[in-house]
């Protein structure tokens, strides 16, 4: 599997978001955007128009982590702000109505799986999706500690696209450095979402650069 590297703008200067981008350079795949309502996760963030700025700034695919009660009002606003792909948790319901407004729109379409929610509810969907985030911490705030009991998920997702030949990306996202990536990469994970491990250091793109460099280890 190839390891792809998605920095995490919640661990960025919010002030400075483009000179961010600018300082992972060619070491992100992507950008993850983590989009907070205060009510499906106890914390605000943002929303499409800073989704907007961020595409007159880079041609990095825009991965939206939409943590909202109704993201179906919001789906054609990220799409028209600039976003490549949205997420949506299974926790919220409706999943395959939101994941067919998604390929109506044309956004890439994710699902979201939280650490206490059984992995049996998102493997319906695998066919349809075509990335499944399983999340190493309780989503709404960076910083948290990552949680190893949730890597069978991610073992149980990685059986599944294989056995079924599936072009589906398999993220996780929480706790994320050079210590717990190998772990997850050996748990079947392709795709990193990292805010402070990237961000909190001085050198974003040489971090990157170690933490591709671990997960690709296992």
């Amino acid at each position: 599997m190839s390891v792809r590297i998605a920095p995490s703008i919640l661990s960025a200067d919010f002030a400075n978001l483009a000179g961010a981008v600018d300082a992972v350079g060619s070491e992100a795949d992507t950008l993850h955007v983590d989009v907070m309502d205060g009510h499906f996760v106890p914390n605000l963030t943002i929303g499409p128009p800073v989704v907007k700025s961020l595409r007159k700034y880079t041609d990095l695919y825009l991965d939206c982590h939409l943590m909202i009660t109704n993201p179906g009002e919001y789906l054609a606003a990220f799409k028209e702000a600039g976003a490549n792909g949205c997420s949506v948790h299974v926790e919220v319901g409706e999943t395959a109505a939101l994941i067919a407004q998604c390929r109506d729109l044309g956004l890439d379409a994710g699902l979201v799986v939280n650490p206490e929610t059984p992995i049996e509810a998102a493997l319906p969907f695998l066919d349809r999706i075509d990335l499944l985030l399983v999340m190493s911490v309780h989503p709404g705030f960076g910083g948290q500690k990552f949680m190893p009991e949730v890597m069978s998920k991610l073992e149980a997702v990685r059986a599944e696209v294989d056995r079924r030949g599936l072009k589906v990306a398999v993220q996780v996202d929480g706790g994320i450095d050079v210590n717990t990536a190998p772990v997850a990469a050996a748990a079947g994970a392709d795709v990193f979402v990292a805010g402070n491990a990237i961000f909190g250091s001085d050198d974003p793109r040489a971090a990157a650069a170690r933490l591709r460099a671990a997960a690709a280890s296992s």
